[in-house]
């Protein structure tokens, strides 16, 4: 869509309101959007399209609407995060990673859904209610970025932003067979967040993109990356070129379960898939199951649920009846004491240098995104090889990188034998973020051409615009 508004193939006018139509067909029964900008993105869109005629310098993304997930401060605007505890809410400013997208020339096209302060697998709310799954309505598109996952699947969004504290954007893509990245923290500015990522939020969950293609994650993470003084967690690092080709190829680690925790058949078949994929491209795979990180997802829950749960208790105080069932789920905790949370954050900084030790010659290790395809609404048990395994186990392989802040990036792969989207996902070094998302894309590559649920790809869409337009459209 950047070549073909460059190239003046398309224009601003014409993708917004493809998108539009898309939406009005589709949001329907997926309840993906809080709202839809619809005639400030025309306006938006015409503004773009006139800078090209005035041959102004353009940004990375001039011209392309986005979405938002609805955890993103946008100017003058309410951001719910699913709660009606948020209502009267009004930001001040653009969050940082939107003020990213307006100057590299993105047009907002709305804001997706989450469940309540986003603390959920599934996204349910009281305020804007379920958003399905676009390959089967009857299953949760995942959380807490299932909104965001099911827009683009749809063909609604072409792209956006997330976030993601224990898979929130990688199991949605992969429930939704798109692609999401879990940048190193520090590498996107997080500030405009809800619920802020300061202390200890930013420990866990990073702010970052989601699309169809792990190439457009590339090019959305390379509009987004930058520094800001204001994110406590920020880092100066400059965009990285990834290493060329050597006589020595990258060794990656494939890691087919989280030690004993089963996953499912179609997890485990397209884990092998995958394997074989990156073999075929010259790359060193074998075998690969570090020790030591067996605590790995009980120091995540505490970090992630139970230690910022003091405050969140605080925060619904006497009206504790009035939050959804997502939200209730993740509250049922013991209260924490200061000498747990010192013992886990030294326990997570023991398990990250260990691992970082395992992986001095591993570039990536590939890894299940979770142990199963989309689920069911509410389901929350599932019998695999027999055994029985719950959510918290399911999701083990998800929340590996947030605890010890490493990237990682999903990529569809394979169909299940229902029809479900399976994906993967690689594992990174710290601050290696573009190596990673440089093998995602060849392992992309090397699994060929990917559609989407019920919808041939974009083009699809914008083919009646190009036959409109003649030889001159896009082909």
């Amino acid at each position: 869509m950047v070549r073909m508004v460059r190239d003046r193939a398309i224009s601003p006018v014409e993708l917004v309101e493809a998108h539009l139509r898309q939406i009005e067909a589709r949001n329907p029964a997926l309840n993906a959007f809080v709202s839809v900008f619809a005639e400030r993105a025309r306006a938006e869109a015409r503004e773009r399209e006139a800078a090209i005629g005035r041959g102004e310098a353009l940004g990375l993304l001039h011209g392309v609407p986005l979405t938002v997930k609805d955890s993103f401060d946008i100017a003058g605007q309410a951001t719910a995060a699913g709660s009606r505890f948020r209502e009267g809410h009004r930001a001040a400013s653009d969050a940082a990673a939107v003020a990213r997208l307006r100057a590299e020339g993105a047009i907002l096209l709305g804001r997706t859904n989450t469940p309540e302060m986003l603390a959920s697998y599934e996204t349910d709310n009281f305020v804007t209610g379920r958003t399905n799954n676009p390959w089967d309505l009857e299953r949760t598109p995942g959380g807490s970025s299932g909104g965001e996952a099911a827009a683009i699947a749809a063909f609604c969004s072409p792209g956006g932003i997330a976030s993601d504290g224990g898979g929130s954007i990688r199991v949605p893509a992969h429930f939704c067979g798109i692609a999401g990245l879990k940048p190193t923290p520090g590498r996107i500015p997080s500030t405009g967040h809800y619920p802020a990522l300061g202390y200890p939020g930013g420990l866990t969950t990073v702010v970052g993109p989601m699309a169809r293609s792990a190439r457009d994650l590339r090019l959305l993470f390379s509009a987004l990356a930058s520094f800001d003084s204001q994110d406590p967690f920020s880092v100066p690092v400059p965009l990285a070129v990834p290493p060329a080709a050597t006589s020595q190829p990258a060794r990656i680690g494939v890691w087919e379960q989280f030690y004993q925790i089963p996953v499912h058949a179609a997890i485990r078949a397209t884990m092998r898939k995958a394997a074989g994929m990156l073999a075929g491209l010259g790359l060193a795979v074998d075998d690969f199951q570090p020790a030591g990180l067996e605590r790995a997802p009980n120091v995540w829950g505490f970090l992630f649920a139970q230690w910022p749960q003091i405050a969140t208790r605080k925060m619904f105080e006497g009206r504790e009846e009035e939050l959804h069932w997502t939200l209730r789920e993740s509250l049922a905790q013991e209260q924490p004491t200061a000498e747990q949370a010192l013992l886990n954050l030294a326990a997570r900084d023991r398990m990250r240098a260990s691992l970082l030790r395992q992986m001095e010659n591993v570039a990536a290790i590939l890894m299940p995104v979770c142990g199963v395809p989309a689920f069911a609404h509410r389901q929350r048990k599932w019998e695999i090889d027999g055994k029985s395994i719950g959510l918290f186990q399911a999701m083990m392989p998800a929340v590996l990188a947030n605890v010890l802040g490493l990237p990682a990036v999903a990529v569809p792969i394979a169909l299940s034998e229902e029809g479900l989207p399976v994906g993967v996902q690689l594992v990174g070094r710290p601050y290696e973020d573009e190596r990673l998302l440089d093998l995602a894309v060849r392992l992309e590559e090397a699994r060929g051409p990917w559609t989407g649920p019920l919808e041939g790809e974009f083009g699809a869409i914008v083919k009646p615009l190009a036959d409109a337009r003649g030889s001159e459209g896009p082909q």
